[in-house]
């Protein structure tokens, strides 16, 4: 095992303004080294907050992470009647409430989705005769939730968006049907939705995806961990959902796995040189993302692991792939950016999700990898990516104030000097994203 303090190179990324704009350089660097204790799964988090907000024993959480996700959900759960106590940096203590009730009739969710869109499904179970209206920031008010929205209007909830957007108006809530016939084609977060809000109801509850669902892996992770909390969920091969009166029960304490998507960063800076090692995370992982670790070993990587432990090193060039990376939407960013180093093209497709993220990621990606000399083929699933014949100087990258464009293009810095624009927006997920980056670059 290599030691991390060999290799830590403090102080190497600067960090400047140049008109009202936070500009982050990184330098070249000639090898990643080390080791990265992962943050907690902000995925996993916001789950586990909204269960043990709805038991009536406390619930003890571990690892939670300090992302801003997070934090906003920690803030707003409160004005359900829910207590929540900080123990530690990273422990909070629920005391939740099976008869709780909205204590204000606005929540603004910032552009959390995995927060905006389970509370609009828990709140509109209340037989509550006022609006309340889930509203988010900028970026959030250009994320779809009409999908949602529909879904529950079919089964009684009076509720109307923007056009198809945040903010969400709920006029009179209650679930008055017990089927409810949801698409799947967008976001796999609406499904999650209704099923953390079913067992609020104290009926049985059916859902009927009407198409073909994106992203199931996600919706993998709220049925494990609803099992967590003693709900059984009936999957009948990701189109019909069934969810018998249950009620959650809480296991008492819960530990918050690393952050797999997160981890795909440090992973792949292992297969550009490596040896790079994840702790907080194994094989286990409920978290889809750990399949990432197959697309590493067709990529040309060496995989290891231990009790706690990941551990990534180059094997061979990386060679090109054509691969659905709609099991690991956030994934294929990360594998855009292994385009610029492979031996021939990386093709990503069925992944026409990505264009309502927290950005326009398809489109981002073709035009921040064009800045590096790749050619780039834009498709409406996905991209076609061919490494660069020429590298031009220090690429400056627009993130869109979006945390993963910031993540995933740090690992260019194998290639050439870069600037990051707005590197803070990392705060939505992994606030010290880049102090953990930069342990294991080596000039």
């Amino acid at each position: 095992m290599v030691e991390k303090k060999n290799f830590v190179c403090m102080s190497i990324f600067k960090k400047y303004q140049e008109q009202d704009q936070d500009i982050l350089f990184i330098p070249k660097v000639s090898s990643f080294r080390g080791e990265v204790e992962l943050i907690g799964s902000k995925s996993i988090a916001n789950r586990a907050l909204i269960l043990s907000s709805f038991c009536e024993e406390e619930t003890l959480l571990q690892n939670v992470p300090d992302s801003e996700d997070v934090s906003v959900l920690i803030e707003n759960l409160p004005f359900l009647g829910i207590e929540i106590q900080k123990l530690s940096s990273k422990e909070l203590l629920i005391k939740g409430s099976p008869e709780w009730n909205p204590k204000k009739n606005y929540f603004n969710l910032k552009n959390a989705g995995t927060a905006l869109r389970p509370l609009i499904a828990i709140l509109s179970t209340k037989e509550i005769h006022q609006d309340i209206v889930i509203d988010g920031n900028e970026q959030m008010r250009k994320r779809p939730i009409k999908d949602l929205v529909e879904a529950l209007s079919q089964i009684g909830v009076e509720i109307q968006s923007q056009n198809g957007y945040p903010p969400v108006k709920i006029q009179k809530g209650g679930w008055r049907k017990n089927q409810i016939f949801l698409s799947g084609k967008t976001s796999s977060q609406y499904l999650s939705a209704l099923l953390l809000a079913a067992p609020l109801t104290f009926q049985e509850i059916e859902i009927f995806i009407t198409d073909e669902l994106v992203s199931k892996p996600y919706v993998d992770i709220t049925i494990a961990l609803m099992k967590k909390f003693q709900v059984e969920v009936i999957n009948e091969n990701y189109r019909y959902f069934n969810i018998p009166k249950q009620f959650y029960r809480s296991p008492k304490t819960l530990w918050i796995e690393g952050d797999a998507t997160a981890a795909t960063y440090f992973w792949t800076a292992g297969l550009l040189s490596g040896p790079v090692s994840t702790k907080g995370i194994t094989l286990n992982s409920i978290q889809g993302d750990i399949q990432y670790l197959e697309v590493i070993k067709t990529l040309g990587g060496k995989v290891e692991f231990d009790h706690q432990s990941v551990r990534v090193f180059r094997l061979y060039p990386i060679k090109g792939l054509s691969i659905d990376m709609n099991a690991m939407p956030d994934a294929a960013m990360t594998l855009a950016i292994t385009g610029l180093f492979a031996e021939t093209y990386i093709e990503i497709y069925n992944v026409e999700n990505l264009r309502v993220k927290e950005s326009e990621r398809i489109r981002g990606l073709h035009n921040e990898l064009k800045k590096f000399g790749a050619t780039v083929e834009e498709r409406k699933d996905g991209l076609k990516i061919y490494p660069p014949k020429q590298i031009p100087k220090t690429p400056r990258i627009e993130t869109y104030h979006d945390h993963r464009m910031a993540m995933a293009f740090s690992l260019a810095s194998f290639l050439s000097d870069l600037e990051i624009i707005n590197p803070d927006c990392v705060k939505k997920t992994y606030p010290n994203y880049f102090q953990d980056f930069e342990s294991l670059c080596v000039l």
